[in-house]
């Protein structure tokens, strides 16, 4: 998919250094665009794009490709933070490490139709987590310099992209509140089972 998408390969000109009416033409005539377009729709991604949006935004994305182990993206990295990528094919790992411990903690594992990076992008703030090619991996970029020349020709389609982005988050941040919910619970419950197995001095009955 990597040299048939846009029909250009990743080493020739930049997508946001063409003329409009070249970049339509390259994704419209693209199978691998429009299978990249339904990708970037998909509800792991961005869904509230419709597909004519969804073109649009592909045409300002770089092919690239990783081989398995190389790190995309780097958690605490504050410098390479302006890009996101959409994963076409192949497996990502995505790990973070937590304070105390040694060893990263693998949070997700994502496939085609993923997107990360998407938080960097937006804010411009460290990378939140680490995220590895697990397998070999073709992938679309998003760079700030093309989402800006975006926000140049095409306003309305850079708003729908953001506002669906956002949202994106929106959902990440509450799944994440669920998460900490129940974790607070299973704490308390734990708590409690442990203090009627282990009652301290002031609770043992008299």
């Amino acid at each position: 998919m990597l040299n048939r998408l846009f029909g250009t390969s990743s080493q020739e000109t930049p997508p946001e250094s063409r003329l409009p009416a070249d970049r339509q033409a390259l994704v419209e005539a693209s199978p691998a665009a429009h299978e990249a377009a339904r990708l970037l729709r998909a509800p792991t991604a961005l869904a509230q794009l419709t597909e004519s949006d969804a073109l649009v935004v592909v045409g300002f994305m770089r092919p690239r490709r990783y081989r398995r182990g190389i790190t995309i993206i780097r958690q605490g990295d504050a410098e390479d933070t302006g890009f996101m990528v959409l994963v076409l094919e192949g497996e990502i790992t995505v790990e973070t490490l937590i304070a105390r411990r040694v060893d990263p903690v693998t949070v997700n594992v994502l496939g085609p139709g993923s997107l990360i990076g998407e938080m960097a992008l937006v804010d411009g703030a460290a990378r939140s987590a680490s995220c590895t090619a697990s397998t070999d991996v073709t992938c679309a970029v998003l760079t700030r310099e093309a989402l800006e020349t975006l926000i140049g020709e095409r306003p309305d389609t850079a708003a729908k992209l953001m506002t669906a982005v956002a949202q994106r988050l929106a959902e990440r941040l509450r799944e994440s509140s669920h998460k900490l919910q129940i974790y607070s619970r299973l704490v308390q419950t734990m708590q409690q089972e442990i203090d009627q197995l282990m009652p301290t001095p002031d609770r043992r009955p008299r």
